[in-house]
């Protein structure tokens, strides 16, 4: 599978998860023979219409209920046959399995994240260090949104659009990710801002008008939660 590709170079409440906010997570989880806590399906921090107009309440219902629920279903049958591939020694087997660990693992990495980054009473701009951050290595926050907007149109077929943290540059990086590849395990990036582009986030409202989404969704955003990680992953 093809790994996140960076869309653009800067200028110059989380989920209770144990996979929330990085692929990189998922490896040595998976090495502990012993019991194993099974992966759930987190609560929404808010009722399925709140997003309303923005997006619908049938959306929100099936893209939580049931592909969020699927990849976190799929991801626990998948760690229990690589567990029982690594007590048999089966390399073979433990290959065979990774594209359905990535897929799966990274779903609900980036639903988890996703559900956070939205709020009924999101929408307008970030403030302080973020904001900062966003002007200094975009030029402005329109810039930025312009930015983002594209990359993640520009997916083709199904995927995200990310805002992450380059901690080694210090920087802001703007990238999109096919699939459900999880941006921190393909990339390195630390995900603040997912927006998932995948059809079954919008159809049912926006049909195949992708760029109709996107402009909707700048509404709901939730900066705040945007902001903690970013203070977050700067520590």
């Amino acid at each position: 599978m093809s790994s996140c590709s960076e869309a653009s170079e800067p200028r110059g409440r989380p989920s209770v998860t144990k996979t929330q906010g990085t692929g990189r997570q998922l490896a040595p989880a998976l090495g502990y023979l012993g019991s194993r806590q099974k992966h759930s399906l987190p609560d929404l921090p808010y009722d399925y219409g709140a997003l309303e107009p923005h997006i619908n309440a049938q959306i929100m219902q099936l893209h939580h209920s049931k592909h969020h629920a699927a990849y976190v279903n799929n991801l626990n049958v998948t760690e229990e046959k690589y567990q029982e591939a690594l007590a048999k020694g089966d390399v073979t087997a433990q290959i065979a399995l990774q594209p359905a660990l990535k897929f799966n693992g990274g779903g609900h990495i980036n639903h988890s994240i996703f559900w956070t980054n939205l709020s009924p009473n999101g929408g307008g701009e970030p403030k302080g260090e973020l904001l900062e951050a966003i002007k200094r290595d975009f030029g402005s926050f329109e810039k930025f949104k312009e930015k983002l907007t594209a990359a993640s149109v520009g997916v083709q077929g199904s995927g995200w659009g990310w805002l992450g943290f380059n901690k080694e540059r210090g920087q802001l990086q703007i990238a999109a990710c096919p699939n459900q590849d999880p941006l921190q395990g393909t990339t390195g990036l630390i995900p603040l801002l997912g927006i998932d582009v995948w059809e079954h986030a919008y159809y049912l409202q926006y049909k195949n008008v992708r760029p109709d989404y996107l402009k909707a969704i700048w509404n709901v955003i939730n900066w705040e939660n945007v902001t903690e990680r970013y203070m977050a992953c700067k520590k």
